[in-house]
């Protein structure tokens, strides 16, 4: 029988621990300590009361929670003492149908994970999707979770066991979450075109402009208008572009998306969910024939990473006329300018002026993105309001010294660029610090045509800064800076530097800020409130127009701009159902 809200709301309370008996493996506690907290006013707020009740458990009631849980494909599972849900999870993933040699590999993880942790590995096997992981998934991240410091491998199991239970409550509440399914295989489908020298490796890369960055936007084009879009096309950037028009002509437009490129060997989920969520949404409302008293216009924003080119939001930043014709002439590694990048694309850049969009037109922009972080992950939340998005300031430098002999130069007359890069990097670490919320990164570093018997005579690094305040981002890139001087003139080699990127932290709009909050509230969430670090395509569209975003939780720690980036198909629901929340309140509000 298809359990629902009502009934566990209305049941007494030993009836209601029935309703929810085999949720949290020989561990009923949990389940009776969140019915205190009835009524529920959603299936999302029933499993975030469960997950705060294992948060607030102790250390010794989470192990032994932990320990309640079977081995994979281990005895329990050989001498069929698994419970009717485990056994089905077992199934599912193919632990019941394993070879001799993958149950001898997962038979001494299993050995090895016990005795450095002392509980055994959890792990929920249906996946992010529900469908089931493979075992060779299931293997890999076996692996790559022994390498975890024992207090984080426990968070992580106790998160496994949360997600685990999240499928387990699907089940009894006959939920399917269908549209964040589909949402979830359209970023599968996408993840299919990779540039060349990735593909072969099974990595993504799609960077501006390359064949594999236009099959995307066809893509994308392709989907919009299955999805049901008037107007579907690539502008002079190359962004994609669809609208769904209003009920009555000369309406305004809500305007969202967010980026389809990525980074080299970069996550699926980065940019395309913030494309993919008001997609959906624009799906059930072609479906139900439905239009509001505004357009929706959705922009898969052509470049954002800056990884072909040194410009960055080239697809964001031409929308509010902020593209510099001198970014034409940049040349990619293979010496390929931009200008003829766009000719082989069909793309004119006299058209770019053209698409500068006119604020007065507009209503807003709203960004689902993910985390990016591990933050909601260690909370074990799938949504986030974004209060702010950081500024950044971007530098490209290099410092020369002299290339010496390593056996014959001595240590007091080396004019070593390596190791002036080396003192920098040391001490933006530590200058970041000091603010607590400033991040510096040193991501670029190398020696060219270094020699393991040549003193550095050249080195060329990046630098990036960024701070919730200008002024406190400016204060400390001024100190770098400064140090940078300090260093040189001490060790006597010089340096340049090339500014790249300047962003100003992108505040969220109050208004628009609190129609995000309204809109998790209504799933039954709390709400929590949090800055971001990384940059995105909203703090270009701030400039002309009030913003704010969404953030959706990460799995595997809330890696991203890598291979493990994640999220659930759970997650990708919620974050449908609050962009439908806000489209329909700011119906209410245009009316």
């Amino acid at each position: 029988m298809t359990l629902t809200l009502e009934q566990l709301n209305q049941a007494s309370p030993a009836e209601a621990a029935l309703l929810l008996d085999g949720l949290y493996e020989h561990s009923p506690w949990i389940a009776e300590r969140a019915l205190t907290s009835r009524p529920f006013k959603s299936l999302a707020h029933l499993k975030h009361e469960m997950v705060r009740v294992v948060e607030g458990a102790g250390r010794a009631a989470q192990v032994a929670l932990i320990k309640a849980h079977p081995e994979l494909a281990g005895k329990a599972m050989a001498d069929n003492s698994l419970t009717a849900e485990s056994t089905h999870e077992q199934k599912t993933a193919g632990l019941t149908q394993c070879m001799p040699d993958e149950l001898a590999h997962i038979q001494k993880l299993n050995g090895d994970y016990n005795a450095k942790f002392g509980f055994p590995f959890v792990l929920a096997v249906r996946g992010t999707r529900g469908a089931g992981l493979t075992k060779q998934q299931i293997m890999a991240t076996f692996e790559r979770r022994l390498n975890n410091h024992p207090d984080f491998e426990l968070g992580e199991c106790l998160r496994n066991i949360n997600r685990i239970v999240e499928l387990r409550l699907n089940d009894k509440f006959g939920v399917n979450p269908v549209t964040g399914n589909e949402v979830w295989d359209w970023h599968e489908q996408l993840a299919q075109y990779s540039d060349p020298g990735y593909l072969e490796k099974g990595q993504l890369t799609v960077t501006y402009l390359t064949d594999a960055h236009r099959a995307c936007a066809d893509f994308i084009s392709r989907t919009m208008k299955a999805c049901g879009f008037d107007d579907v096309g690539v502008d002079a950037v190359g962004n994609v572009v669809g609208v769904y028009r209003a009920a009555k002509p000369n309406a305004k437009t809500l305007l969202t998306g967010s980026h389809y490129d990525t980074v080299r060997n970069g996550g699926k989920y980065d940019g395309r969910l913030g494309i993919f969520t008001p997609m959906a949404c624009v799906q059930e409302l072609h479906r139900q024939g439905k239009r509001l008293p505004f357009n929706i216009e959705v922009v898969g924003f052509a470049e954002e990473e800056g990884q072909r080119y040194k410009a960055t939001f080239l697809g964001s930043g031409a929308l509010v006329g902020d593209f510099k014709p001198g970014w034409l002439e940049q040349k990619d590694a293979d010496g390929i300018t931009m200008r003829e990048a766009m000719a082989h694309a069909g793309l004119d850049p006299a058209d770019i002026p053209g698409i500068k969009r006119q604020p007065d037109h507009y209503l807003g922009f709203v960004e689902v993105h993910i985390e990016q972080g591990p933050v909601l992950n260690e909370m074990d939340l799938p949504l986030g309001i974004v209060t702010s998005i950081n500024g950044s300031v971007r530098y490209l430098c290099e410092i020369t010294g002299v290339a010496s002999h390593a056996g014959t130069t001595p240590m007091n007359r080396r004019r070593d660029a390596a190791s002036a890069a080396a003192e920098l990097a040391l001490y933006i670490e530590k200058r970041a610090a000091q603010d607590a919320d400033s991040v510096a990164t040193m991501g670029m570093l190398q020696v060219p045509n270094g020699s393991i018997n040549v003193v550095p005579g050249r080195c060329l690094f990046s630098l990036d800064m960024r701070a919730p305040v200008d002024v406190q981002r400016d204060a400390m890139a001024a100190d770098v800076l400064d140090e940078l001087k300090a260093i040189c003139e001490r060790r006597g080699v010089q340096y340049s530097l090339e500014l790249t990127e300047k962003a100003a932290a992108a505040p969220s709009n109050p208004a628009w800020q609190a129609r995000w909050e309204a809109a998790v509230q209504s799933l039954g969430l709390p709400l929590f409130a949090m800055p971001s670090g990384a940059g995105h395509d909203a703090m270009k569209i701030h400039k002309i127009m009030p913003q704010a975003m969404l953030f959706v939780r990460g799995q595997n720690s809330g890696i991203s701009h890598n291979p493990l980036e994640s999220t659930t198909s759970d997650d990708m629901q919620l974050a449908v159902e609050a962009f439908q929340f806000l489209l329909g309140s700011l119906a209410r509000d245009v009316q």
